[in-house]
């Protein structure tokens, strides 16, 4: 297996407005129709939302970018249940679309299905490592090192020792999230306990919703969720308690939620660079240089994962800093961050 890594080209997200009007299959206009290349991409969701506020948000607003800044074609679909994944992926390859994402690892089966009887066509995966096959890119993050600087801001804020990590699936990705969070905490912080609840689901958000109302009724108050859609019900339990005078926090992921959800309630967000990574192989490939058969692995050192740049809006300058050390020695391999629990 072929491992590299790219530079992304920054944090900015910039956000656009999703194109409702145009459905799921439709193509975004951006850019006037007389400079639009003869270049398509799709994107295949996991069975949560392109408006989970989320991974699969920030994969689209790549996309939307290049529509915007190159006039490339830019589709998504959202498959409801595991059986319509690969019907999905083949819709983009019939009709000849020159790279086709896929949001999740849990479709790094179908993945490999459509790519194995269609090898002439481009697939990338995003949070999977599908090994040994020319015509896949993937994409995977070093969560556990951003999760590790979270796990450090949590523990310098907690006020009760108790803090909880509300994961979707259980799974490497997650167990990531997980791991480096609370290898982070208990750096700073041996006292503190991390609570931990994988809830099953992506796009449940009630059931992210009960799950944080259960940790805040047991003392937590901090919560980490790396639970895509799930994870909103944490963010609306967090806003109802606010609202009735109890303060708790949330620590966003994947993108900076609190553009979303407000400054009363989240700490800080654990960011994955998602729509750059997604942005950048996507205009490579358009050049003619589709990095087939590689696993872009994308850490701290690469400017992958991090925290937002809003964190100082809650987070003391202090803590930055602290942040800062450990993420300094993290890049310099002083720290190891565990990829398991």
């Amino acid at each position: 297996m072929k491992k590299t890594t790219i530079k992304t080209i920054g944090f900015a997200l910039l956000s656009m407005t999703l194109l409702a009007a145009c459905g799921n299959e439709e193509a975004s206009e951006g850019a006037d129709k007389g400079d639009k290349k003869e270049f398509k991409l799709g994107m295949v969701t996991d069975l949560g939302s392109v408006n989970d506020k989320s991974f699969n948000q920030s994969a689209w607003e790549g996309l939307q970018r290049l529509n915007k800044d190159k006039g490339y074609e830019v589709k998504y679909l959202e498959p409801k249940a595991d059986s319509e994944v690969e019907p999905s992926l083949l819709q983009f390859v019939n009709s000849k679309t020159d790279l086709t994402w896929a949001t999740s690892s849990t479709l790094a089966d179908a993945v490999t299905t459509i790519a194995g009887n269609n090898p002439d066509a481009k697939l990338g995966i995003v949070d999977a490592e599908v090994e040994g096959i020319e015509n896949v890119v993937s994409v995977s993050f070093k969560e556990n090192e951003g999760a590790f600087l979270a796990g450090v801001v949590a523990a310098s804020m907690t006020e009760t020792d108790k803090i909880g990590f509300v994961g979707g699936m259980e799974i490497p990705v997650i167990q990531r999230f997980h791991a480096g969070f609370e290898a982070g905490v208990k750096a700073v912080n041996p006292d503190a306990t991390v609570v931990a609840n994988y809830v099953g689901v992506f796009n449940r958000v009630d059931m992210g919703k009960s799950a944080a109302s259960t940790m805040y009724n047991d003392g937590v108050d901090i919560i980490f969720h790396a639970a895509g859609g799930t994870g909103n019900g944490v963010f609306n339990e967090a806003q109802e308690r606010f609202g009735n005078g109890e303060k708790v926090w949330v620590i966003g992921v994947d993108k900076d939620q609190s553009l979303e959800f407000g400054d009363d309630v989240t700490l800080t967000s654990m960011m994955k660079n998602v729509d750059n990574a997604v942005y950048e192989i996507s205009e490579k490939t358009a050049e003619g240089n589709f990095p087939g058969g590689e696993v872009v692995s994308l850490g701290l050192a690469e400017d992958g994962v991090g925290l937002a740049t809003t964190s100082d809006k809650n987070v003391p300058k202090d803590v930055l800093d602290l942040v800062e050390d450990y993420k300094t020695k993290i890049i310099s391999g002083e720290i190891t961050v565990p990829e398991k629990p």
